[in-house]
């Protein structure tokens, strides 16, 4: 089945909201891939056992080059703050190492449900605009490390990129929400870099998948996805920079309880 458009056109619309509100895609990402790889079967090569593997795995690897973009346009209005990017990188290396040896090993179901929980989880932070109140100072290196580690373990088991967590975090820590926006994308980079690898690693151990897949990685899905939304990312990152944002939380929010819902179902 013919579905290149429909990567086209999810790229375009994750690029933009990447750069708009520094979010990874994958919260989108892996429910649409998820309903795209199975509609193709095992006729086609695509395993039940391991579809939602290769869902995470292609979403994440889609990162690097949204935030790419997305890191280029913060960085010009000075919107990154890269003694934090530093301090998190050790533990960022660590944790999506370990994520991705262990997302490997959990059956797809049980991954499903719980990627669907966290989008939940997301869309009412975001719905309801949840953040910490800034009362205390960033920690020291040792406590940026563990926040990375602990961020780049859980962004790569649920391929949801680092922000939904990072920024949180640089808001209770002071951090003005327009410079912590730009600082999780930069953040996001080598998140991705690090958890990609780990996902070819540990998709080559899993047995056959389909043609033109690197591990659990779909190259023509990555690829479809990629090209549009490095194109768009720089004009959301632009927008974030120029408009309040809070009405478009609310629709972003709502259009993902529709997707977690309507992933618990297929489940059934």
């Amino acid at each position: 089945m013919d579905l290149w458009w429909v990567y086209l056109l999810v790229g375009t619309v994750i690029g933009f909201m990447s750069g708009l509100l520094g979010i990874g895609g994958g919260m989108v990402l892996v429910p649409i891939m998820l309903y795209v790889f199975g509609l193709q079967g095992p006729e086609a090569g695509f395993p039940p056992d391991h579809l939602v593997h290769m869902a995470l795995a292609t979403a994440m690897a889609t990162i690097p080059f949204t935030t790419a973009s997305s890191v280029r346009a913060h960085h010009a209005r000075g919107g990154i703050s890269w003694e934090i990017v530093r301090g998190m990188l050790p533990g960022i290396a660590l944790g999506a190492v370990f994520a991705t040896v262990v997302a490997g090993k959990v059956p797809g179901r049980p991954l499903a449900i719980f990627f669907a929980g966290f989008i939940f989880y997301a869309a009412t932070s975001m719905f309801f605009d949840l953040k910490p109140k800034g009362t205390r100072a960033l920690p020291g290196w040792l406590g940026l490390g563990f926040v990375g580690a602990v961020v780049s373990f859980l962004s790569t088991f649920l391929a949801a990129g680092a922000a939904f967590l990072t920024i949180p975090f640089m808001a209770w820590c002071n951090v003005p929400l327009k410079r912590a926006v730009g600082t999780a994308a930069a953040i996001g980079f080598p998140l991705g870099l690090v958890a990609s690898a780990g996902y070819v690693y540990a998709g080559l151990q899993a047995g056959p998948l389909p043609r033109y897949s690197l591990g659990f990685i779909y190259l023509p899905a990555l690829a479809m996805i990629v090209a549009p939304s490095m194109l768009t990312a720089p004009l959301g990152a632009g927008l974030s920079h120029r408009m309040p944002v809070k009405q478009l939380r609310m629709v972003f929010a709502l259009t993902l309880y529709v997707i977690a819902a309507r992933m618990i179902a297929r489940l059934w």
